[in-house]
C-alpha cells in the first residue's frame, strides 16, 4: 500500500510539517508528563482510525517503558484500573476534544473540571494543544492513507 501523497517529499506539505512539528516540540518540552502525552496521542489516534499514528505512538510508548498492559487497555480506559485519576481525566478530555462533532456541547464543563483538578494552567495549555495537534496529524495521515506497521521507535526524532 502506498500513500496518496508523499507528505515529506512535497515542498508545500514538507514546509507545513516543519511548522507543525515545531508546535509539537513546544508540547513535548512542557511539564505535561511524557506518559500522559503518549496516552493522549494513542487514544485520539485510535478514535480517528489513524493507523500510522497508532503504530508510531504505541511503539514509542513501549520503547519509553510503558507497559503492554496499559497499552492494551487504552481504548477501554474507563473499565481499567491501570490509569491514574489524572491520566483518566486527560483521556476523557482527549475523547471529548476529538469527538467534538459528536457532542452538541463540545467538551463538557465536568470533563474540563476533572482535568483542571489534576493539571496546572501550563499543563492544561499543553494538553489542549496536544489534543489539537494529534488530531491534525491523524487527519493528514488518514486523508493521504499513510500506511502503517514499519515504524521504528525514534524514527522521526
Amino acid at each position: 500500500m502506498d500513500a496518496r501523497l508523499n507528505f515529506y517529499g512535497n515542498g508545500v506539505a514538507a514546509k507545513f510539517a516543519k511548522y507543525i512539528n515545531s508546535a509539537g516540540k513546544v508540547v513535548a518540552d512542557s511539564t505535561l508528563p511524557a506518559a500522559t502525552q503518549e496516552l493522549v496521542k494513542i487514544r485520539a489516534s485510535q478514535i480517528n482510525a489513524c493507523a500510522m499514528c497508532t503504530d508510531m505512538h504505541t511503539k514509542d510508548a513501549a520503547h519509553a517503558g510503558e507497559t503492554q498492559t496499559r497499552l492494551n487497555l487504552i481504548a477501554a480506559w474507563r473499565e481499567s484500573t491501570v490509569f491514574t485519576d489524572a491520566e483518566r481525566a486527560a483521556l476523557e478530555l482527549t475523547e471529548e476534544g476529538t469527538r467534538i462533532a459528536d457532542a452538541a456541547g463540545g467538551v463538557s464543563d465536568e470533563t474540563w473540571a476533572k482535568a483542571a483538578k489534576h493539571y496546572d494552567e501550563d499543563q492544561l495549555a499543553a494538553l489542549v494543544s496536544l489534543i489539537a495537534l494529534i488530531n491534525a496529524y491523524n487527519r493528514m495521515n488518514v486523508i493521504i492513507q499513510q500506511p502503517a506497521g514499519d515504524y521504528q521507535p525514534g524514527q522521526w526524532s
